[in-house]
């Protein structure tokens, strides 16, 4: 280095594609004697900045290199307080990294802004707290010219960051000032005491319930408490320390007409339930926006533990239906969660064969677990189980049609599940050739979606017609070899359309069964 610089041809200040020259580098990786020799140059310049605004000083201090710093402060022509492109300054840097040393030593300077906000906002004070750096936030807040309570772009304070991210010394520190806020809203109307309880931070919590200036009962923008916030999230320290209170409204809906106990009931949080039902003022059989109930809720995200809490009580509606006329055992049953849909079917008061407003029981809800997906082509596997219990009762309908005229088989087909197929057609009363309201029979949506499995299954039956048509007058073989079809939708092989053409031309007997099946 030393004998290069010795050189009268070399250009100490020549910077890279990055804008980036020796300086620099020397003081990002601080090597104090290179940037020493570097700056006894007078053709170097000790604050060029690279193609992102960071300067020598700006690396050293985000490197933590503290005797670095202080070469480059001493030094004429260096500003103290640049901003790179993101408008961090080595301050705000030094104080997001927790560097005591560096923070002291620009601090020492009259020309730092010490409150200089970024962008979004942020000031030096918010970096610390949000990183719960305890001196940081001391050696900041022991001057005169830092906001304490400055807002960011999202209206929240360094207090309310310190609460959210657990830092409960931090948290102390800024509630030992009169100048701080414990109770003031962001700008979607929440408060600190909302994101603690939501984060199931219990001491911040307490730290902050503690005092007398918060109102535990805030709603935000979207009508959640700080206790539908610890429900949500399963908090069940945070929301016993806000049952304690009387001040809480413990049943109060949010925008949604959801309360914290269908919010606990929904994610599963067994001890949270309890808690709330335990306290006088809960609504068990509340419904949202959508008539939907805790019950409901559970049953859909398969919470067992929680369903048989709520079927314990005399005051639960089991049989409930939401706005699309779902009951708890349709949601069971769609998502598949046998030990919810077994509790059920237990009671006497479940309609097992209730149907929704598209005219669907549970059962075509277990075959085809996600109706609302088949039309993309996207199928889950069945739900065996779930159908097989359902259909162990006497008063479930088999053959039951939805608005559309379609069965529990017709699903089953179009979905390739051969399992529940077999099933199905076990059933004595079962229509294997049934036809909606566009005549489409469950053979034909298997030849359609390519299910060759299904096709054999169906082409066994002797009460199954193969050559069908739907109201277009267009037969299983004749979408099989429809030409606009999609080709990864449609391609059954040779020999599946082979057992189709020799269906059409023969006649129906098991010899020629026993050859078609043993083709496919």
């Amino acid at each position: 280095m030393k004998i290069l610089l010795e050189r009268g041809d070399v250009n100490p200040d020549t910077s890279d594609e990055s804008g980036r020259t020796p300086l620099s580098y020397a003081a990002e990786f601080g090597h104090e004697d290179m940037v020493k020799m570097l700056l006894e140059r007078a053709d170097n310049n000790p604050d060029s900045s690279d193609e992102y605004g960071r300067t020598p000083l700006w690396y050293a201090a985000r490197s933590r290199y503290e005797g670095v710093v202080k070469i480059l402060l001493e030094r004429g022509g260096v500003n103290p307080d640049p901003s790179d492109e993101y408008g961090w300054t080595p301050l705000s840097y030094a104080a997001r990294s927790g560097n005591q040393g560096v923070i002291m030593i620009l601090l020492e300077r009259g020309d730092i802004n010490p409150d200089l906000s970024d962008p979004f906002s942020w000031t030096p004070l918010l970096c610390a707290a949000r990183s719960g750096y305890e001196g940081v936030v001391k050696i900041l807040l022991a001057r005169g010219d830092v906001n304490p309570d400055s807002w960011d772009k999202y209206g929240r304070t360094p207090l309310s960051y310190a609460a959210e991210s657990r830092y409960e010394g931090v948290v102390k520190i800024l509630l030992e000032r009169g100048d701080v806020n414990p109770d003031s809203l962001d700008k979607y109307g929440r408060i600190l005491l909302s994101y603690a309880a939501g984060d199931g931070h219990e001491n911040v919590v307490k730290i902050l319930l503690e005092r007398g200036d918060i109102n535990p009962d805030s709603s935000d923008e979207d009508g959640r408490t700080p206790l539908s916030y610890a429900a949500k999230s399963g908090c069940e320290g945070g929301v016993r320390i806000l049952l304690e209170r009387g001040d809480a409204d413990l049943d109060l809906s949010d925008a949604y007409g959801r309360t914290p106990l269908s919010y606990a009931a929904g994610y599963g949080y067994e001890g949270v339930v309890q808690v709330l039902l335990e306290r006088g003022g809960v609504n068990p059989n509340s419904s949202d926006n959508d008539r939907r109930t805790p019950l409901s809720y559970a049953a859909r995200s398969g919470r067992q533990d929680v369903v048989k809490i709520l079927l314990k009580r005399g005051d639960v509606n089991p049989d409930s239906s939401d706005k699309d006329g779902k009951t708890p055992l349709s949601y069971a049953a769609k998502y598949g969660h046998v030990g919810a849909v077994e509790m059920l079917l237990e009671r006497g008061d479940v309609n097992p064969d209730s149907s929704d407003k598209d005219g669907r029981t549970p059962r075509p809800y277990a075959v085809d677990s996600r109706p609302e997906i088949w039309r993309d082509r996207t199928f889950l596997s069945g739900n065996d189980d779930v159908v097989k219990m359902l259909l162990a009762r006497g008063d479930v309908n088999t053959n039951s049609e939805d608005a559309n005229g379609r069965t529990p088989l017709s699903y089953a087909a179009a979905s390739g599940h051969e399992g529940l197929v077999n099933i199905l057609l076990g059933r004595r009363n079962v229509n294997p050739d049934s036809s909606n309201k566009d005549s489409w029979t469950p053979l034909l949506y298997a030849v359609t979606f390519g299910h060759k499995g299904v096709v054999k299954i169906l082409l066994e039956r002797a009460d199954v017609n193969p050559d069908s048509s739907d109201k277009y007058d267009r037969t299983p073989l004749s979408y099989h070899l429809s030409p606009e079809k999609k080709k990864e939708q449609l391609e059954l092989n040779a020999m599946e359309t082979e057992v189709l053409s020799e269906r059409r031309m023969k006649q129906k007997g098991k010899e020629l069964r026993d050859q078609i099946a043993n083709m496919i």
